[in-house]
């Protein structure tokens, strides 16, 4: 399997079991439990010694299939399938945060990200460092005993920043701390989080994988890198488990008493928008960077943000990183909010909705909606403009999509 391309490996993972009818497709396995032989056999799947499934708010042979694949195609230690992407964010910082330890992370995040770190995990005394990403001194100072996890955006969404990957994680090694990544903005087809330095890697696979927003889901990704013996929480855990002690952690405990795995139906679908995630990837990216250098050009745009245009001050960065096509989103301001809301209102072919990676393309004012319930103070530290709208391109023509914006302009 190992010799095979990306896109082979996907298409040939096998099935745990062999099925019963040779189906091509894994089914959708509905059942909540499972029947045992004996009443060992059960302790046995209860208590973690075999691999047997219990119950599927634990396991279920549809999503560990589809946590599979993932696994193969990135070369993962372990993959969790859970039902959104802030889920899995929540589910992994809980997995290593406790009271008295501390964060390190940017205020340049999507607008619930945010909010756990500031809100809900400060409510328990877990205390959030925010700080310039891109200042590699800043981070390091901030750095101590308790800090249990940096965490980012590999692209911030919607301000657009980019951080040096490599340079920051030869910080957090140094320091014993891992780097937990939201890499949603750009797919494993494209992207290697492991080969930058990355432990945990954090995907909302709502977006790019799902094949057209057809369901929820999020993804932890651990790459058994990280020495879990610096932990402030899991140090214990390490003795035992060693660098699987996140994934331990987690499987055992954190997401079963949580109670958000991944739904069959979701993960059947899921499984079959890997299958054709490449290809998708490749158009939706090409549309972005085509769509973007005609709209930089069009009268009343003040500006255009994609760190795959030259002029960019990421681009360099970027490319390094991502390549010629760093994903499927830009943003682009316009004179006022009143001149966003009408832009908004008089489009006919793009879609005014919230959601990133859909087939179809989509576009929203973040300040009044994803960051509406932020204070005018916040969002300014947030870097989140009154005059900012943003685009998710889609798979039509771009001459459409280009149409669309004109129209909507005048």
């Amino acid at each position: 399997m190992s010799k095979l391309s990306f896109d082979s490996k996907i298409l040939h993972t096998k099935y745990t079991k062999p099925d019963a009818y040779n189906a091509l497709s894994m089914p959708v396995y509905n059942s909540v439990a499972y029947e045992f032989d004996s009443a060992e056999q059960m302790e046995s799947a209860f208590t973690g010694k075999s691999a047997e499934f219990a119950y599927s708010r634990i396991t279920n042979p549809t999503v560990q299939y589809f946590e599979d694949r993932v696994s193969i195609i990135t070369g993962a230690l372990s993959v969790t399938a859970l039902n959104s992407g802030m889920a899995a964010i929540s589910n992994a910082i809980i997995t290593i945060a406790k009271t008295g330890s501390n964060i390190i992370t940017s205020r340049h995040l999507f607008g619930n990200t945010y909010s756990f770190f500031a809100n809900t995990m400060s409510a328990y005394g877990v205390e959030t460092r925010f700080c310039d990403l891109t200042n590699l001194d800043e981070v390091e100072a901030l750095i101590d005993a308790n800090t249990c996890a940096v965490f980012l955006e590999i692209i911030t969404n919607p301000q657009m920043e980019v951080v040096d990957l490599k340079s920051l994680s030869k910080i957090t090694k140094q320091s014993g701390v891992p780097l937990i990544a939201d890499t949603t903005i750009i797919p494993f087809c494209a992207f290697k989080a492991k080969e930058f330095g990355i432990d945990i890697e954090i995907v909302s696979s709502t977006k790019y994988i799902s094949g057209g927003a057809t369901s929820l889901g999020g993804l932890v990704i651990d790459y058994g890198d990280f020495d879990w013996m610096s932990s402030p929480k899991l140090h214990t855990m390490a003795k035992d488990f060693g660098k699987g002690a996140f994934t331990a952690k987690l499987r055992k405990e954190v997401h079963r008493n949580l109670g958000a795995y991944m739904t069959p139906q979701a993960a059947y679908m899921q499984t079959l928008g890997l299958e054709t995630l490449s290809l998708r990837y490749e158009k939706v990216t090409k549309n972005c960077l085509e769509l973007v250098t005609l709209v930089e050009k069009i009268a009343g745009v003040e500006s255009v943000n994609y760190t795959g245009l030259p002029a960019n001050k990421y681009y360099e960065l970027s490319k390094k990183q991502f390549g010629d096509y760093p994903g499927a989103m830009f943003t682009f301001n316009l004179s006022s909010r009143e001149a966003c809301f009408a832009f908004l209102n008089k489009l006919k072919t793009i879609k005014r909705a919230t959601n990133l990676f859909d087939n179809k393309t989509l576009a929203i004012h973040p300040a009044s909606t994803i960051f509406g319930n932020f204070t005018p103070e916040i969002r300014k530290e947030m870097n989140v403009s009154d005059k900012t709208i943003r685009i998710s391109v889609g798979l039509e023509d771009v001459t459409d999509l280009y149409a669309d914006f004109v129209q909507a302009l005048v």
